[in-house]
């Protein structure tokens, strides 16, 4: 991506900003044109070098990225305090993350042990999305989940561990692009609610069963007399 490309990514993500000047006190920003020399590095085997400025970059901007991880076009950290990202770690296009979130690895795996991300996915402040799972494109991860298996595309997930609770609706705009963080449905409420409803239904079928046979019994005691 180009110079005006990121100053583009970072306007366009964030509301608050006023001014192309601004983009330079970002830490997404620095962060990603860290990450893009530490990469290069990487490739080349330089991996002294390129974790070095992969180190640097977090204590710059409090964001870190290993230098292997593979980040794709119009990525954007939003805050981005206490963001962690994996080696293996593979980000498609146009993917939106908030502050505190960690895609990582379990135990000591060797090959492919991070999350892979799809297309115009947006990850709320403080999810953690651990093993190599697969998120789908166009997924919404709700704030504080907790993401151990695949989550499918077009899905709206959330908790922990994170359900796919509803289907995104693309006629919204892609997750990445609204920003909402707050229009979810929680999965486990949904539950409760069914199983509320549920025991509400058999309390009237059981209240209803005793009136009749309450109603049996006084017509039996009129008979006899």
């Amino acid at each position: 991506m180009s110079f005006k490309d990121e100053v583009r990514v970072v306007r366009e993500k964030d509301p608050a900003i006023k001014s192309n000047a601004e983009v330079l006190l970002y830490s997404s920003f620095w962060a990603m044109n860290f990450h893009r020399s530490a990469h290069k590095l990487y490739l080349k085997k330089h991996f002294f070098w390129a974790r070095f400025v992969s180190q640097f970059s977090r204590l710059v901007t409090g964001i870190e990225i290993h230098p292997g991880a593979t980040i794709g076009k119009n990525f954007f950290i939003d805050h981005g305090m206490g963001v962690v990202i994996g080696e293996t770690t593979e980000i498609g296009d146009n993917v939106l993350i908030y502050q505190g979130v960690t895609l990582g690895g379990t135990g000591k795996d060797t090959g492919k042990r991070h999350p892979t991300i799809g297309n115009n996915v947006m990850i709320g402040s403080g999810s953690k999305i651990l093993g190599p799972i697969v998120i789908g494109d166009n997924v919404k991860i709700g704030a504080g989940s907790v993401v151990l298996h695949n989550i499918p595309a077009n899905c709206t997930a959330v908790g922990v561990p994170a359900r796919c609770s509803t289907m995104y609706d693309m006629s919204l705009g892609a997750p990445s692009d609204t920003l909402d963080q707050l229009e979810i449905v929680d999965p486990l409420e949904v539950k409760i609610k069914e199983l509320s409803n549920r025991i509400s239904q058999l309390e009237m079928a059981l209240n209803n069963k005793k009136a009749e046979e309450s109603e049996k019994n006084i017509n039996s005691d009129i008979n006899i007399f």
